[in-house]
Order: structure tokens, then C-alpha cells, then sequence
């Protein structure tokens, strides 16, 4: 399992465009169709990313948890399912009805959304404002499979709460560890 932080992505960055196919619905989504009234995180991960597998659980509950307060997650894979098939588009579908995601789980088969993203590994979170300015990019928590620690997303939320009460921006971001992308 290799580790793999993610990339700097500077605070004030406005959220780069995109449509996507949702691999749930077959339909595509734009950036703007997608986001929150108060806010949107964009998470980079993928089926078969052991990393991703520890935090699933708190990935729908932070979801649910934010949604209701006008904050809207979008889950984006961009890995080459050619030579990691488990990634599959029909596979996120399944993944994403097995997990119950109340987020769209799309598939960026170009890659070219996590290369405007400058997205590094899976996971790799970005939280941005009402107007998609970058507000931080950063780890969920401090948990990693085997290393015992909780999986609480207290990082993430943590800036969603700073979003939320119009706070200074989150001083300090911890770079997410995860697999690295898998690039074609």
C-alpha cells in the first residue's frame, strides 16, 4: 500500500469547472449543478483504495451530517480503469448503492479534472465557499488503515464548521495521505 500526500492547492484557488458523468444515474453534472448553497467538498477517491475503504462509513456521515446545512460533497474518480478494473464506472455504481453515498459518484475517465485539481491521492479533500473559493484542501482526520486511530473526519469538519460560522480561514491543513492517483 503506498502512501501518497496530496499536492498543494492554494487557499483562494476558485474551484475549477467540470461535467462529469454520475456513474448512479448516468447522467452528466456540472460543477454548478452540483454544489451547495453554502459550500461543496470535492473528494477524489476510488473503489478499490484501502484508504478510502477506512473512511466510507464518515464519508456518508459527514455527507448526510453537511448536506441538511447547505453543504454538498461530490465524489470524483479518476482512475484508469483499464489496468484497475475494480474502479470501473458500473462497479462505482454498485459501490455507491452498497454505501448508501448521498452524493454523486462520478467518473472522470480523461483524468483531466483531477489534473486541474492538481489531485495526488485517494482520498484528496477540497472544501470550497459558497462562490467555489478554495477554503481548504486537506486530510479528513488523523486515521490510517492500522494506525489505531479513530475515523472521526474531525479535520474536514472542522473547516466546514470555520465555513459555517464565517470564521478566518483553517489555519493549519494537513495534507491527505491515501494511494496515489492511478494515472494512464
Amino acid at each position: 500500500m503506498a502512501r501518497t500526500e496530496s499536492n498543494e492547492f492554494a487557499i483562494g484557488t476558485k474551484a475549477p469547472d467540470f461535467t462529469l458523468i454520475n456513474t448512479v444515474d448516468d447522467k452528466l453534472y456540472a460543477l454548478n449543478d452540483l454544489k451547495g448553497d453554502k459550500g461543496t467538498v470535492i473528494m477524489f477517491i476510488c473503489n478499490h483504495c484501502p484508504f478510502v475503504i477506512h473512511v466510507n462509513k464518515e464519508l456518508v456521515k459527514l455527507a448526510n451530517d453537511y448536506k441538511v446545512k447547505g453543504i454538498n460533497c461530490i465524489a470524483i474518480s479518476a482512475n484508469d480503469v483499464e489496468n484497475y478494473p475494480q474502479d470501473a464506472p458500473h462497479l462505482m455504481k454498485q459501490l455507491a448503492e452498497k454505501e448508501q453515498y448521498p452524493f454523486p459518484y462520478l467518473y472522470d475517465e480523461t483524468q483531466e479534472v483531477a489534473k486541474a485539481y492538481d489531485a495526488a491521492c485517494t482520498p484528496d479533500f477540497y472544501v470550497f465557499d459558497e462562490n467555489l473559493q478554495s477554503i481548504y484542501h486537506g486530510q479528513l482526520d488523523d486515521a490510517r488503515p492500522g494506525n489505531r486511530k479513530p475515523v472521526t473526519g474531525k479535520d474536514i469538519r472542522n473547516a466546514l464548521d470555520v465555513l459555517l460560522e464565517t470564521k478566518d480561514i483553517v489555519a493549519h491543513q494537513k495534507p491527505s495521505v491515501g494511494c496515489g492517483i492511478k494515472w494512464k
